[in-house]
């Protein structure tokens, strides 16, 4: 107990130093998030990978809070997958390259022995579609660190119930992590998460929940997995339902996600955060209730519910186009960008 208040403390403080230090150095290479107005560094990601892992690997090589079978492998796919992400957004890689290490990385780590060769094989199919959910979240202001801190407490606490410690420190470490990064991706950012950041979380996340939840009831443990992600899950839908209703490319973006929509509505930057925020929270609550056994299964059904209204509610909101700030601006000086968003606050 005393280590797990320990970890997460020292995982916020680091990822909140990490993420300032990592800004400079992020700037001078041009690792920068170019879809807002002002290009935003991409420090973040790496400072909530380096703070998880320093963390959690620290507490399991002194034996203080040792992760268990097969969750050190799951951390360290996450690292590679992190890796990936950055490289992805150095050198802008085919969308199928991401999803390729992703499926790849969930094939080595779920525990096929719990689950069985086909629930396994769901198993790698939800990680992937998470996954993927978490790094769309991506797209605004403090969005996917506020859902990402939210749902990563939420698997900590069904871990914990279950008594697997290693899983309950590794998320809890992710959540303070994201939550210190929080404080610099507050709109209006100072840093930002990039691909290699949410899909480590992402991954992180759903192959945590995965391994609370095997050997368990295929349909409850739908139902809980779904309710710890129902934001990322919901935006998901959203998005490839509107691309398919208008025609559109699917991997190719255009603001139409859930944070665009309600901004589209006239929503603050913050009050987005905030409303996807506690959507998240209330689906998280509904899924530890149901996985502790507090609250029956059909609880879900209220969360999914919730969901589909919000989707076929915004589906047919109309979006406006990509805006694509001025390439000279953003790549011939960094240091002009960082002093613009500084001047504007």
């Amino acid at each position: 107990m005393l280590y797990g208040i320990a970890a997460t403390a020292t995982a916020l403080l680091l990822s909140v130093l990490l993420t300032e230090v990592l800004r400079v150095p992020a700037l001078r290479l041009g690792i920068l998030d170019r879809r807002r107005r002002l290009a935003v560094p991409l420090s973040g990601g790496t400072a909530v990978v380096l703070a998880t892992g320093m963390v959690a690997g620290l507490g399991d090589r002194t034996g203080l809070a040792p992760l268990g079978t097969g969750i050190g492998r799951l951390l360290a796919a996450g690292v590679w997958l992190a890796v990936l992400g950055l490289a992805a957004d150095v050198w802008r890689l085919r969308w199928w390259i991401p999803l390729t290490g992703t499926a790849v990385a969930a094939a080595l780590v779920v525990p096929y022995a719990e689950t069985g060769v086909v629930r396994g094989v769901l198993a790698v199919g939800w990680i992937v579609a998470v996954t993927t959910a978490f790094r769309g979240l991506d797209h605004a202001d403090g969005l996917a660190g506020t859902v990402g801190t939210v749902t990563a407490f939420g698997v900590a606490a069904c871990a914990a119930a279950e008594l697997m410690d290693g899983i309950a420190v590794l998320a809890g470490v992710l959540a303070a992590a994201l939550a210190g990064f929080l404080l610099h991706n507050w709109h209006p950012a100072r840093a930002g998460l990039g691909s290699g950041g949410s899909l480590f979380a992402g991954f992180v996340v759903a192959s945590a929940a995965v391994f609370v939840r095997a050997g368990q009831g295929m349909g409850a443990g739908a139902g809980v997995l779904f309710a710890l992600t129902a934001v990322a899950c919901a935006d998901a839908v959203l998005v490839v339902l509107a691309r398919r209703l208008s025609r559109w490319p699917l991997t190719r973006g255009r603001p139409d996600h859930l944070g665009h929509r309600l901004r589209r509505l006239g929503l603050a930057p913050r009050a987005v955060a905030v409303l996807l925020g506690g959507g998240a929270l209330g689906g998280v609550l509904v899924g530890v209730a149901v996985h502790t056994g507090r609250m029956s299964g059909g609880a879900v059904a209220w969360v999914a519910a919730v969901a589909a209204v919000v989707v076929l509610a915004l589906v047919r909101l109309p979006v406006t186009p990509v805006f694509r700030p001025r390439q000279r601006s953003a790549e011939a000086s960094p240091q002009v960008t960082e002093r613009l968003r500084v001047r504007n606050g």
